[in-house]
């Protein structure tokens, strides 16, 4: 893919109205949620639920791009479509998780590094051939605070290099390969800090990264960023409200992420639906940023659909309408549109 077309890919990505599906989920994590509503974890069970979702009528209305497992993009529907092709018919960007997760990093209790560099060029350019055109690589940041099961002082400066790095690295060798690079640096919501100690850790950790992804020689206008939001920790006594959650992740934003950035597709990082959409909502509404916002979800998008499905093909209609109106409040929440009383209303 030539840097015009990857300049091309990633603007369609973060569309207007539009956002990413994140179906990522590794084989040990979607088996959680089978879990919950009693099915089986298995290879024609998982490609059944991916399916179902896909062949949602109207979802390229507004989701633009879904992050697919490797195992799921190798799959193919019913009827022999590849997933890939089964995307790409309805307007939808088919990507690929490139890491292999986080592992614990030495020397710094309590903190991981994403791995997956090896070999990562290779896979890039197979998964190119089997019609990705863009990749994701998920870093993962702790906050330690008083009181928690992980040590106060976390996170590390060690901590923070090492991701930033592997994050520039992963996406300059995806940038060589033809993929555009999804660079998500997800600071957790687990724990008690405060959105105070949220806005310093996700400033710290933008900041690196963007410096490592200078330092990399990464065209920013050939990516795109999935951040968290500035959020209180799930376990703080003190919750902010939207308004607050909005104002604190946008000036965090202008100080860290250059307008070259085409745009910036939130992950929910373990919000209610419609929290995470409420979120969204309030930044678009503020407005005044340089880049689109938009969402790249994950529980978010999947939660009322997969309760609905409960891996019955009869249920597979009212798990698609499901999944169709959380998807159109979450496109209606990218163009600052969303009303919360949206959510009481029928698929």
């Amino acid at each position: 893919m030539s840097s015009g077309e990857l300049v091309k890919t990633a603007k369609a990505m973060v569309a207007k109205g539009r956002g990413i599906l994140a179906a990522d989920e590794s084989t040990g994590t979607i088996e959680k949620r089978f879990d919950s509503i009693g099915v089986k974890n298995t290879e024609d069970n998982r490609r059944a639920y991916r399916e179902m979702l896909f062949t949602s009528r109207g979802i390229g209305d507004h989701i633009s791009g879904v992050i697919l497992y490797d195992e799921t993009l190798r799959q193919r529907a019913l009827n022999g479509t590849p997933f890939p092709e089964l995307l790409a018919s309805q307007g939808i960007i088919p990507g690929i998780k490139a890491d292999t997760g986080a592992k614990p990093l030495a020397f710094c209790k309590g903190e991981t590094v994403t791995e997956g560099l090896d070999g990562l060029a290779k896979r890039c350019a197979e998964y190119y051939t089997l019609g990705a055109r863009f990749a994701k690589w998920r870093a993962v940041i702790t906050i330690g605070a008083a009181g928690a099961q992980v040590p106060a002082a976390i996170p590390s400066a060690t901590c923070i290099w090492a991701n930033a790095h592997a994050l520039a690295r992963y996406a300059a060798i995806c940038q060589a390969q033809g993929l555009v690079p999804i660079v998500e640096p997800e600071v957790l919501m687990d724990g008690n800090h405060t959105i105070e100690q949220c806005h310093e850790i996700t400033e710290w950790t933008l900041s690196a990264v963007f410096d490592a992804l200078y330092n990399q020689r990464v065209t920013l206008e050939q990516i795109v960023l999935k951040p968290s939001m500035v959020i209180s920790g799930k376990d703080c006594a003190a919750q902010a409200g939207v308004k607050e959650v909005a104002e604190r992740t946008l000036a965090v934003l202008k100080r860290t992420v250059p307008a070259a950035v085409p745009g910036i597709a939130f992950l929910s990082g373990g919000q209610g639906d419609a929290l995470a959409t409420a979120h969204l909502d309030a930044m678009n509404r503020l407005g005044g940023s340089p880049w689109t916002l938009s969402f790249s979800y994950g529980r978010a998008l999947q939660q009322a659909a997969l309760k609905t499905w409960k891996g019955q093909a009869t249920n597979v209609a009212a798990a698609q309408a499901a999944f169709l109106h959380r998807a159109r409040l979450n496109g209606l929440a990218a163009m600052g549109q969303y009303q919360s009383g949206l959510e009481k209303k029928a698929a």
